[in-house]
């Protein structure tokens, strides 16, 4: 059988900037952990992509920031998404509602929702709770769901998380590791299925 996505282009991002951030470290984990079950992912840094809030008054005077019209391109290059999502007093960062606000833009007479479309994402969040970071992980749910991403029923969140990585950069808990490699696995599988 020959399909159209033999390697499902995957990207991978944080919903925070901060340079230590755990959750930077998980999507990096999951990227490496990408590759190896045959997914193409690419990992970038929110940090390098700084956008103002969303303003529709600057929208109308000087249309999309130039990050908002690069991560366009770059989404748009990707078959599905894996991404970390930090957790502020139960919700989602400012930072991530604020890059997806900016994508789904229209832009030259393009709905940014149609980038989204037949997108498949994978949601993790690592916090030094004791929830991991769960609940953050409903809300980014629901956000993706209503631009129109199918996200996998699975997830991954881990607790604890600054004592969560070896030395090697790994989950140091055998069974989190195992369920962040079949999260990876499913993503790369069913973006590849959806896709052909």
């Amino acid at each position: 059988m020959t399909d159209r996505l033999p390697h499902p282009r995957i990207l991978v991002f944080a919903g925070s900037t901060r340079a230590g951030s755990l959750n930077k470290r998980l999507a990096r984990l999951a990227a490496e952990r990408i590759e190896a079950v045959g997914g193409r992912p690419r990992f970038i840094d929110l940090r390098d992509h700084p956008m103002p809030l969303y303003d529709g008054d600057l929208e109308a005077e000087q249309g999309l920031p130039e990050n908002a019209l690069v991560l366009r391109r770059g989404l748009a290059e990707h078959d599905g998404l894996l991404i970390a999502s930090p957790e502020y007093n139960g919700f989602i960062t400012p930072l991530l509602k604020n890059t997806l606000d900016w994508l789904t833009r229209p832009h030259r007479g393009e709905s940014g929702l149609r980038l989204f479309d037949g997108k498949v994402a994978a949601l993790v969040a690592a916090s030094p709770g004791r929830l991991g970071g769960m609940r953050s992980l409903a809300l980014a749910r629901q956000l993706l769901n209503n631009i129109g991403v199918t996200v996998l029923p699975d997830q991954l969140a881990v607790p604890k998380a600054t004592e969560a990585f070896d030395a090697a950069g790994r989950l140091a808990d055998e069974a989190q590791q195992a369920r962040l490699d079949a999260l990876c696995r499913r993503l790369v599988e069913t973006t590849r299925r959806l896709g052909a």
